[in-house]
């Protein structure tokens, strides 16, 4: 039997273990990208190991997410991020250069290659025919001092394309369908391997789309072959040499085929507050909006800013909406002005915004009170925007730009307009004089810290039993914004003390108190939680800040790969409920008792709970590899990668 494209990479970056699915096994990583949002604490934590340089082929950090710079702490932690590149040989991108995934794939992206990047959509890299993750940044702080990632061995699912898209239909639409078949939840451990004739005829930045929003079902990473499309676009990036041809082979063996027709997907959209939450366009009509956000790591390339000025041209945004425009690089605007499509945007009364994450992450154009906002990003979570009562929809570049003209959420197939075709440049325009390329490693560079910038607190080892009380009960599909928020509160994540006082603001104010409380007390705080806790964001601040507060373990019905990853990485340990009934029977501020946990994980038994309030014993289970124990019994992998130095 022949193999899957995703099990030769992974076999040949193959370090720890055997490719049996299920099975933990630990790759080499070739390249690593962070991001200023999380890749601060990264590099904090890469210094508290003691490492002297980066040891990949290659690493990046990128300034994308807080470039909006009201205070000093946003610069400071930029000024950190340069100087800390500096001393230890890593590649920076000044803010203003461009969103991480979109100039990664420009710039830096291998057919082959294995990426691990401080941001759940890393994925993006897919598109380009990269084993491309999204993990925690103390993960990544590890693979850059040149240690294994792990990871379970992975389900893959081949997804068949056949035929071709209709005008007016995208790769947004495609990646929507997807996410309508396969949902947010229920494919932990699973890597979707894209095949089948219909992929020669999607572009690599449309295939870069479809893997970004892989991140949204939950997916380990997905990935496209290497073909001449990718040869193509690597050849128009001055890259032609950085191609090699990748596919799998014709027998390979996969763990499930679904076939998607692109001809017969039409233009939908993902409406509040879930991406997962799929309608179609034509039954939205009507519909008014009230603003429209073009932009993204998803839909941001020159080609879909360049189709949106074609739609604009010689039309107006209509009266009642606000229309912003973030290209996704320096490379994009510089282009898109050149060619005139920035003049046309700006012609019809669109607002040019900086090459930056922006406003999907809600530290800016927040959309006015209970507003409806149609956006070309990926998330859609309730409150993310950063007004807490509006209503985001998820859609296409095409849908964006017609909606921004008619004033409501519009199928373009309506209006017997001609689709204007942009074809794909045979040559970009390269500018790399943003980037700042080190030369090698530099002891006696000195690192610039900010008064906002601390050490990352570490954790104590695992107790041998766990007492205290549940401070927070939550239910289905808590999202990490829903954790730890993003927006304005992320200029405190260089400063664990004082973020950490924002852990649940949007569900639960109080938290941090009754936590700080309990562990004043030398109590522990336990979460329970539903389904598919830890959504979203590779952002380890939502298990770093609540171990802060004396987190001790989270009981859920089910969490997600990062998140849980993360978790562990902090000393905080993930369970679940063996019986789903025995969640209703917990409640907010019971006291309770886990004995004999270490005992118990040591040896391969269940876990009990003891609810002291009401009298009750109930059974957990935990999925966790004899590494995962060890780092849990240590305290988190920050004292676990010290201890074995």
């Amino acid at each position: 039997m022949g193999k899957s494209l995703t099990r030769k990479i992974l076999e040949d970056h193959l370090v720890v273990g055997e490719y049996v699915p299920g099975k933990e096994i630990g790759i080499k990583i070739d390249q690593t990208l962070t991001q200023d949002a999380t890749g601060t604490m990264a590099y904090l934590q890469f210094e508290a190991m003691g490492l002297k340089a980066v040891k990949t082929e290659l690493s990046v950090s990128y300034v994308d997410h807080n470039t909006i710079q009201v205070g000093f702490e946003n610069a400071d932690d930029h000024k950190y991020l340069q100087t800390v590149a500096a001393k230890y040989g890593i590649i920076y991108s000044k803010a203003g250069n461009g969103i991480c995934h979109q100039v990664h794939l420009e710039r830096f992206g291998k057919p082959g290659k294995t990426l691990l990047g401080s941001d759940s959509h890393t994925t993006t890299g897919g598109g380009i025919g990269m084993i491309a993750i999204g993990a925690g940044g103390l993960d990544v702080a590890v693979a850059m001092g040149g240690g294994e990632f792990y990871i379970t061995c992975p389900k893959v699912y081949k997804i068949n394309l056949k035929g071709n898209l209709q005008p007016w239909v995208s790769a947004k639409d495609v990646v929507l369908k997807m996410l309508e078949m396969f949902s947010v939840k229920g494919n932990v451990g699973v890597i979707m391997e894209y095949a089948g004739p219909g992929v020669k005829n999607l572009t690599v930045p449309e295939r870069a789309t479809i893997t970004n929003m892989g991140a949204e079902m939950g997916v380990t990473t997905s990935i496209f072959p290497s073909d001449e499309e990718t040869k193509k676009f690597l050849k128009a990036q001055g890259r032609e040499t950085d191609w090699v041809e990748l596919k799998a082979d014709d027998d390979a063996e996969y763990d499930k085929v679904v076939d998607l027709d692109l001809s017969e997907i039409v233009p939908l959209a993902a409406a509040p507050h879930s991406p997962g939450n799929i309608v179609k366009v034509s039954d939205l009509k009507d519909l008014k909006v009230d603003q429209v956000m073009l932009g993204s790591c998803t839909n941001s390339s020159y080609k879909e800013i360049a189709t949106a000025a074609r739609i604009m041209k010689g039309k107006t945004v209509h009266p009642d909406v606000s229309f912003g425009v973030a290209p996704g690089s320096r490379q994009v605007l510089q282009m898109a002005t050149r060619d005139g499509y920035i003049g046309d945007l700006i012609d019809s009364g669109a607002r040019l915004l900086e090459a930056t994450c922006g406003f999907c992450i809600g530290n800016s154009q927040s959309p006015r009170s209970a507003g409806v906002s149609l956006r070309t990003s990926n998330r859609n979570f309730e409150g993310r925007s950063g007004t807490a009562d509006a209503l985001v929809y998820l859609v296409s570049p095409e849908v964006a730009a017609v909606s921004a003209i008619t004033g409501k959420i519009t199928d373009p197939r309506m209006l017997g307009m001609e689709y204007p075709k942009v074809e794909m440049p045979t040559k970009f325009l390269v500018d790399d004089s943003m980037f700042i390329f080190p030369k090698g490693a530099h002891e006696d560079v000195e690192i610039v810290r900010g008064p906002n910038i601390g050490a990352p607190p570490v954790n104590d080892k695992m107790p041998d039993e766990i007492k205290g009380i549940v401070g927070i009960k939550v239910g289905d599909k808590i999202t990490t914004d829903h954790i730890m928020p993003a927006g304005a509160r992320l200029k405190y994540r260089s400063n664990v003390p004082e973020y950490s006082k924002y852990v649940f603001e949007p569900l639960d104010k109080e938290f941090p108190k009754r936590a700080m409380d309990a562990k004043n007390k030398g109590l522990a705080t336990v979460i329970v939680a539903g389904e598919s806790y830890g959504q979203g964001s590779s952002r380890e601040h939502a298990a770093l800040c609540p171990m802060y507060l004396g987190v001790k373990a989270i009981i859920a019905k089910s969490v997600e790969r990062i998140h849980a990853a993360n978790l562990v990485n902090f000393g905080i340990v993930p369970l679940a409920f063996k019986n789903m009934t025995d969640y209703d029977k917990i409640e907010q501020d019971d006291e309770i008792e886990l004995p004999e946990l270490k005992k118990r994980l040591q040896n391969n038994q269940p876990v009990v709970l003891i609810d002291k309030a009401k009298n009750f014993k109930i059974e957990l289970s935990y999925s966790l590899s004899q590494r995962q124990k060890d780092i849990l019994f240590e305290g988190g992998l920050l004292p676990f990668t010290v201890k074995r130095k």
